[in-house]
């Protein structure tokens, strides 16, 4: 966690255009997880490079400023805006080889890694981790961090992007947008959202064997107070018992202490 300035973070619902984010944030001034993110505008713009490789490298350097332990950064929220604005740009969004050179993106899809990308940061700032500091920290948690507060209040504009890959034709694409959108939904202006997402999570369920796509779908359809038992397989409760098995260990270690702090 830092604590460094943030400015009060009043974006909208609708989600500015990439090249107006890029060129009005004062990057420089932002705090990454190792320095400042001057460099960034740079390496976002190259995301939607026609170069697969370009893009690759791109998605290193543009998101590994931001993501290290579970933080949330001064930095966080512009990138993940600029990320949300261009997942529907053409390069970003290609699925199979460039008809020009005959190039498909080395690890998939570019819009794959920055939907799990932005699933993932979301994860980090949802209402579990909330509740999570506020024991760890006191209830004034959310208020000193500034950062996931600003991240938190910027879910709607990163959901208007998310929420159209909901009815993706690859299954990958789709199912990385349900679990980027479950913690987003997570926002007072977006809880309407939690049915359509209860049925995208039970055709997941239905066809998906990736852990943490399931792990994320049926904890989701849990906490929204759905029955998940005719929905689980034998994966599934194999999995819920090494979990059981890790919590319990790491709690004996830690002298009774099974949580970690959301950072």
């Amino acid at each position: 966690m830092t604590h460094s300035r943030v400015e009060p973070d009043p974006h909208p619902a609708v989600l500015p255009p990439f090249q107006t984010l890029l060129e009005s944030t004062d990057w420089a001034s932002l705090a990454t997880a190792c320095g400042t993110g001057e460099a960034l505008p740079a390496a976002l713009a190259r995301l939607t490079d026609p170069d697969p490789v370009v893009r690759e490298y791109a998605v290193r350097d543009a998101l590994g400023a931001v993501t290290h332990q579970n933080s949330i950064y001064e930095a966080t929220v512009p990138v993940a805006l600029c990320v949300a604005a261009i997942l529907d740009h053409p390069a970003v969004a290609a699925t199979a080889c460039s008809p020009a050179d005959g190039m498909a993106p080395p690890n998939g899809p570019t819009v794959l890694r920055l939907l799990d990308w932005l699933g993932d940061t979301a994860h980090d700032a949802d209402d579990e981790c909330v509740a999570l500091g506020e024991r760890h920290f006191g209830e004034g948690f959310l208020g000193e961090y500034e950062e996931m507060r600003a991240f938190r209040n910027a879910r709607p504009a990163v959901f208007s992007a998310v929420h159209p890959f909901l009815g993706h034709d690859d299954a990958g694409i789709r199912h990385a947008a349900l679990v980027a959108a479950i913690p987003l939904i997570e926002h007072p202006f977006l809880v309407r959202h939690r049915a359509d997402a209860a049925g995208h999570a039970r055709r997941l369920l239905a066809t998906s064997t990736d852990r943490r796509h399931r792990d994320r779908a049926l904890d989701a359809l849990k906490a929204w107070g759905h029955d998940t038992s005719g929905l689980e397989n034998a994966s599934d409760a194999a999995a819920r018992e090494h979990y059981v098995r890790l919590r319990d260990a790491r709690a004996s270690s830690e002298g009774g202490y099974s949580e970690d702090p959301p950072f």
